[in-house]
């Protein structure tokens, strides 16, 4: 594909029209017009600056500037590498600064990279097959095997994460997270559309471990302005409790269990 050919694709994968994309990135329609159908190559500044207001993943920029005839600018670092030091740091600060809350870190298709000791919330009684390497949450959270036996609103939470691979499937056009919803979406049945709560202010995990149920709200965190694409690829996902009682399990399984805050 050409340059302008993925910049179309891009552009209708966010539901923006040539028009839109015009006014938001402060450029007439006919020069965007000109880029997509190749009668103008766009420069190495504009392919950059169109992806930035597309919300291009940064190593989809790269494919977007080696199809313009570039060289590509972002690199793609090992987390456990020495240049990602400070960011791993970083991390390991926010999963033991969590506790006794679970927390999770993995990649953009939902594969487990670190935890802290409170995600054994939601990797006990996992079948040993879906915790071979790389574990991903997502099929955690669908496949019957996973921890989905033990979430007690789990029509509710299957529709909400079907929805949201879905969503991040079709946004990306990753083959592999497509893949993934199509295979996890033959799991389970009940679409969970069902109103919420009034009472509620989000839609609730409820979970059970060690004889309670637990109830959790989900927050997710994102490394600002990378440009590493390992970093822009590294979603933080940390439960919170929603009640007292959950908090107070927490504080004990925590303590029963030795859960560690070391570095």
């Amino acid at each position: 594909m050409n340059v302008g050919d993925l910049l179309r694709e891009w552009r209708r994968r966010r539901g923006l029209s040539q028009l839109d994309l015009a006014i938001q990135a402060d450029v007439s329609s006919r020069h965007v017009s000109f880029v997509e159908t190749g009668r103008t190559v766009p420069s190495r500044r504009m392919v950059l600056h169109l992806a930035e207001h597309l919300q291009v993943p940064l190593r989809e920029r790269n494919r977007l500037l080696v199809a313009a005839g570039y060289a590509p600018v972002f690199r793609e670092r090992p987390l456990d590498g020495p240049d990602l030091r400070a960011a791993r740091q970083a991390l390991r600060q926010i999963l033991r600064a969590h506790l006794p809350n679970p927390a999770v870190v993995v990649d953009r298709r939902w594969n487990l990279l670190l935890a802290n000791d409170a995600a054994r919330v939601l990797l006990a009684g996992v079948t040993p097959a879906l915790l071979e390497p790389p574990v991903n949450m997502m099929r955690l959270g669908l496949h019957p095997d996973g921890f989905a036996a033990r979430v007690t609103n789990h029509a509710q939470v299957r529709h909400f994460l079907l929805s949201r691979l879905s969503r991040q499937a079709h946004q990306t056009g990753d083959p592999d997270l497509l893949a993934l919803h199509a295979e996890l979406a033959g799991h389970g049945d009940g679409d969970g559309t069902d109103p919420p709560d009034p009472a509620e202010i989000a839609m609730p995990l409820r979970i059970t471990y060690d004889g309670a149920e637990l109830s959790f709200l989900s927050a997710i965190t994102t490394f600002g302005a990378a440009y590493d694409i390992t970093l822009d690829d590294i979603v933080v996902e940390a439960l919170f409790p929603t009640d007292a009682a959950t908090a107070a399990a927490l504080q004990e399984i925590a303590t029963r269990e030795g859960w560690s805050t070391a570095p």
